[in-house]
């Protein structure tokens, strides 16, 4: 006959470990429980010992409810509902009764607990009245329990304390303590303790540099006990408070390439699952943004999209930041029905699900439901339980979640509680510094010591509770290691934890850039075998771009490259800007990291705080462009009045912003009007500026030249748009835009104009190219020149508008076929220095304005040392650089 047998167990994993051993050992009739369950158990009915987390929501439920007196201006609070459950916990396990402690907090608690003790599942009791229905039933103990065991505690909480007592008379009760602390109060009872000696192992005590040193260094002893051929299920990690080190072993397990089980869990935000919550919350509390959305829609497993094929995501242009529902669904409705995935139109399907966020927080639970699915939106409930939507990446960031490695084959990374109730054989504690091992005695959330002293709300403080631990984790091991950190992470001193200098063995001095026995990672081994790292080909690289740097002559790591390389032999054989031109006049390096390589500057936010020169010129043009054009189409700009310019200015600029709104990020809406209201008078004025109008005068802004582009196709152009243009004598072709071309009826005069929405410099009336920074003007009028013919008469010039009343706001170039001279010359030097070979860092790397200069070294002293090396290499193509 089978003899039936429970076993109470303190935790999680003592439970699971249990369960394991009798699994191995093919037992059968075997119960693993808690105190808790056991009660319940017994009580019978489908009873359970109240769910925190069912208990955490039913407060967050009954909160609003009850007058909670000098509580109540914190109770809607995030981590009010928390805090309540802890200390509803603490008070349970304690057997105290709120309404008799005689203080208006407790007794608004306890009309609190009323209140959620009605709203609890019936199934739900508290411990003490588990206790009770179990005590009442008890005769039932011999066939409903059997022969009760009570392994890994060294001590029980006072709630469950009668229960077993009154169990011994009735059933064997055995209390397997083995090397434990036994409690006092199990004196007298007919519960029979046994014990066993301590297996007294030397400790081993390791000063480390601080909380990552510690971590490598438990690696490292990780690894070379399993290179001795421990069993890793042999092997535990522990701290008193792990938190404090998660992410030091998250991050070193991955690095380190074994399986280590999280036995309280892994933070949720480290997986998928809790990436999509998170990204739901960032849409949901930040706002709309195309780049938010796509990274939401590629997370979830489920909701009205789930079989929309991701491609229909090419639809959104790539830089549109699409900030709000008005703007997705203008991109969309432009869509053809052909663009979609199979052909079929899922406007109404997407803006479905951008309505739905775009309602921000109060939407939260809604979207939760709606978007997500299985653990998704089991965290996306547990964060909405443990505050408001508003609170959501704080709740977010404190949920953990099973990371599916099995404990009985694996090593653990845990929690001295959880440790000491299914001890391991090998053992390293990590963090015995002062106030961590043991932790501090603090005071309850709601209910402080002045009110109710902390020895009757909690018997089993949690300094005790540590001392009891460590006994037991060593006591029951075979080898123990014991770290503590010198400094803090912000590099304070650390004291020591007084439960060391129990221990009589000397400390060991560990030196983070010590040599190990056993590297836990390859980059480990290598960080500690320097001869071995120098000989990698990264590491020969690395240090001799850091020798270069410090050299007093252009080398490969400054812009020396190989002569008549292909990509930029090809590369000049294509049309250049005015902007790429310039860069390859002042800044060689910069030339070829942008147009060789390809290299971009970092993106801007989704939102930038304002409009960065070079946008912001970029939109007056736009404005100046279609306000042209509108006049031109009728009876034309040079001889229209102030009110329809006004009027054509007006619409072009509200068309201006619709077209930028739809593919660009924006400023805030106060910033974003106040800046297009400045670009609507910048342009106002350029076109009030008065300039003498040329016979049958038309005019064209924005003009290309030297390219092709669809978007230009139907306009009315003075010249063909594929039509080439190459500056005399170099063998380099031109191409660009023209910011505004005045042309007279004939063709026999032609104004060009090159707007500039900056400040007026200095001395401007002298400048010619400026060497080689003010390159439009000069070349526009050679592209005019060519592209219509020689004989025709041109103007360059110059236009601020922004210029202060009564300055001089138009600089024409007195010179146009001097200046074109200057810029061959100057063109033909730096390609030949480039083909040669040389591309340092020019007159431009320092400028304020270089995009690029994240990629130059963060060296104060590097630009001053080279760039007189860069004039002396680069010969007559740094002449430029003094030209007027």
């Amino acid at each position: 006959m089978q003899v039936r047998r429970t076993v109470v167990v303190h935790t999680i994993l003592a439970g699971h470990m249990v369960r394991v051993h009798v699994a191995r050992r093919n037992e059968a009739g075997v119960q693993v429980m808690t105190m808790g369950q056991l009660a319940a158990r017994l009580a019978g009915g489908l009873l359970q010992p109240v769910d925190l987390d069912v208990l955490t929501e039913v407060v967050s439920d009954s909160l609003p409810g009850v007058d909670m007196g000098e509580l109540e201006p914190i109770k809607d609070l995030p981590g009010m509902s928390a805090a309540v459950s802890a200390t509803f916990d603490k008070a349970w396990r304690a057997e105290l009764d709120l309404s008799k402690v005689g203080h208006p907090r407790t007794d608004a608690l306890a009309s609190l607990e009323q209140a959620i003790v009605q709203r609890l599942p019936a199934s739900m009791k508290r411990p003490r009245d588990l206790v009770e229905m179990a005590l009442r039933r008890i005769g039932h103990a011999p066939a409903v329990i059997g022969f009760l065991e009570v392994q890994g505690h060294s001590e029980m909480s006072p709630c469950w304390r009668s229960l077993l007592i009154a169990l011994a008379e009735t059933i064997p009760v055995s209390w397997i303590a083995g090397p434990r602390h036994v409690p006092d109060w199990l004196k007298g009872t007919k519960v029979e303790v046994l014990t066993a000696p301590a297996t007294e192992p030397q400790p081993e005590v390791f000063s480390c540099a601080n909380q990552l040193h510690e971590v490598g260094e438990a690696f490292r002893w990780t690894r070379s006990l399993l290179a001795k051929g421990v069993s890793a299920s042999e092997i535990a990690i522990v701290a008193a408070s792990p938190g404090d080190y998660d992410d030091h072993v998250f991050s070193t397990a991955r690095d380190a390439n074994f399986s280590i089980h999280f036995v309280h869990g892994v933070k949720a935000l480290t997986t998928a699952d809790g990436q999509a919550a998170a990204a739901l919350a960032e849409v949901l509390t930040k706002g709309l943004s195309q780049e938010r959305v796509r990274r939401l829609l590629s997370l979830l497993q489920r909701g009205p999209l789930r079989d929309l094929s991701v491609r229909w995501m090419r639809l959104l242009p790539a830089d549109a930041p699409l900030t709000s529902a008005e703007r997705w669904e203008k991109v969309l409705r432009q869509a053809d029905d052909a663009d979609w995935p199979d052909g079929k139109n899922r406007t109404a399907d997407v803006m479905e699900v951008i309505r739905l966020l775009d309602r921000g927080v109060e939407a939260a639970e809604l979207a939760g439901e709606t978007l997500l699915s299985g653990v998704q939106r089991s965290l996306w409930r547990r964060a909405l339980r443990d505050g408001p939507a508003q609170a959501l990446p704080v709740t977010l960031t404190g949920l953990r979640i099973e990371d599916g490695i099995e404990p009985a084959a694996n090593v653990i990374w845990t929690s001295a509680i959880a440790l000491a109730s299914s001890p391991r054989p090998h053992v390293w504690l990590l963090g015995l510094n002062a106030g961590r091992w043991p932790r501090r005695i603090s005071e309850d959330r709601l209910i402080p010591d002045h009110v109710l002293p902390i020895e009757q709300l909690d018997p089993l403080p949690v300094a005790d509770g540590d001392k009891r631990d460590i006994t037991t984790i060593v006591s029951t091991a075979q080898s123990v290691a014991i770290s503590f950190s010198r400094r803090d992470a912000e590099g304070r001193m650390l004291g020591r934890s007084p439960l060391i200098s129990d221990i009589p063995t000397p400390e060991t001095y560990l030196d983070r850039a010590g040599t190990p026995e056993h590297a836990f990672s390859e980059s480990d081994r290598l960080l500690a075998r320097p001869s071995e790292f120098s000989k990698l080909p990264i590491a020969v690289s690395g240090l001799a771009c850091w020798r270069d740097w410090h050299r007093n002559e252009i080398t490969t790591h400054d812009g020396l490259i190989a002569p008549a390389h292909a990509r930029l032999t090809k590369l000049l054989e294509r049309p250049l800007s005015a902007t790429s031109l310039k860069m390859l006049l002042r800044d060689p390096i910069r030339f070829v990291w942008r147009y060789g390589l390809g290299w971009k500057a970092p993106e801007d936010a989704d939102e930038p705080l304002t409009l960065d020169p070079n946008a912001f010129g970029t939109f007056v043009h736009a404005v100046l462009r279609d306000a042209v054009e509108q006049l031109e189409g009728d009876g034309g700009a040079a001889g229209a009045d102030q009110a329809r310019t006004e009027a054509a200015l007006a619409d072009a600029r509200e068309r201006a912003v619709a077209r930028w709104e739809n593919v660009q990020p924006v400023p805030p809406d106060v910033i974003w009007h106040s800046t297009a209201a400045r670009g609507h008078a910048l342009a106002a004025a350029a076109l009030a500026y008065s300039l003498e109008p040329l016979p049958k005068q038309k005019t064209w802004c924005e003009i290309p030249f030297g390219k092709a582009d669809p978007k230009d196709n139907g306009r009315d152009l003075p010249w063909s748009l594929g039509a080439p243009v190459e500056i005399p004598g170099t063998g380099l072709l031109i191409e660009g835009q023209i910011d505004r071309l005045d042309l007279a009826g004939d063709g026999s005069r032609a104004r060009v104009i090159d707007y500039k929405t900056g400040k007026v410099g200095k001395k401007m009336e002298e400048v010619v190219i400026k060497g080689g920074a003010e390159l439009q003007r000069c070349l526009y009028a050679f592209a005019v020149k060519t592209l219509l013919g020689g004989g025709i008469a041109i103007e360059a010039s110059l236009l601020y508008p922004n210029a202060p009343e009564g300055d001089q706001a138009l600089f024409p170039l007195a010179d146009l076929d001097g200046a074109l001279a200057k810029v061959s010359s100057a063109a033909v030097a730096s390609r030949n220095a480039l083909l040669a070979g040389m591309a340092p860092p020019g007159e431009d790397a320092a400028s304020d304005y270089n995009d690029h200069a994240f990629a130059l070294p963060a060296n104060a002293g590097y630009l001053a040392r080279k760039l007189p090396l860069a004039l002396t290499a680069l010969g007559p193509a740094a002449a430029v650089w003094e030209q007027p």
